[in-house]
């Protein structure tokens, strides 16, 4: 994607003082992504969405799988993005990594005190950064596709572009998500979906158009894969994948 922006990150809401394990883990965690991402050699294909978007000024809604969280935090930093993160003990983690990296963050859920994260979440689209929200996020199931995402794009009128990472080679730990982290140097590639627009009267009926959500990940997520497996090989999100 193009057009990196910096702005003050800023984090809506309050949350309890973290202790001194949470600021030194985010302190690591933020050294190691930006060493990671250094040397990653990242590729970006089917990026005509938003890069369009982008170019009109029109602000839209990242939509990735909570697995795929670490090179996405690195690959879109500073590019005036705002990022849904829980109010767990490790959304703290992730959340000052985030803002490390230049995300305005947004704290709450989709489900659990989901009025608050929407009221949230619409007010930084009319802001007009973009958002990012992994709709299998924070507990998973895995690539399971809470409706969240779908009932802010039918309230602000911004439409839902997927998108997907897969490596050459990477590191899947033991998580629920089977978390992706790609292995220094590897070729990492990022591949969007086209523009999704929820046209509905209200949330109920926006909540019903799952499947077309569902659809623009799996379409990501196969122009990712296709394009970082070797040809006649389909192992699925990345070549030369490891349990951690």
């Amino acid at each position: 994607m193009s057009g990196e922006e910096r702005q003050q990150p800023t984090t809506p809401g309050t949350a309890a003082s973290p202790g001194a394990r949470v600021v030194w883990l985010a302190r690591i965690g933020s050294w190691l992504v930006r060493a990671l991402g250094w040397s990653w050699r990242i590729r970006v294909s089917h990026d005509h969405a938003p890069n369009r978007m982008r170019h009109d000024e029109k602000p839209f809604i990242f939509s990735l799988w909570h697995g795929h969280l670490l090179p996405l935090l690195y690959h879109h930093r500073r590019q005036n993005v705002a990022i849904l993160i829980s109010e767990h003990a490790d959304g703290e983690i992730i959340a000052r990594i985030a803002t490390s990296l230049g995300y305005r963050t947004v704290r709450g859920s989709t489900s659990r005190g989901a009025a608050r994260a929407l009221l949230g979440l619409a007010r930084v689209i009319n802001e007009g950064a973009d958002l990012a929200i992994t709709p299998d996020g924070p507990r998973g199931p895995a690539k399971s596709y809470a409706p969240g995402a779908l009932v802010i794009a039918q309230r602000t009128n911004a439409p839902i572009i997927a998108v997907a990472v897969a490596a050459t080679s990477a590191w899947r730990l033991g998580t629920w998500d089977r978390f992706l982290i790609p292995r220094p140097f590897a070729r990492v590639e990022i591949a969007y979906s086209d523009a999704v627009y929820v046209e509905a009267s209200d949330a109920r009926h926006a909540a019903e158009q799952v499947d077309r959500a569902r659809d623009a990940m799996a379409l990501a997520e196969r122009r990712a894969e296709e394009r970082a497996e070797p040809s006649g090989s389909r192992s699925g999100n990345g070549a030369g994948r490891s349990d951690v």
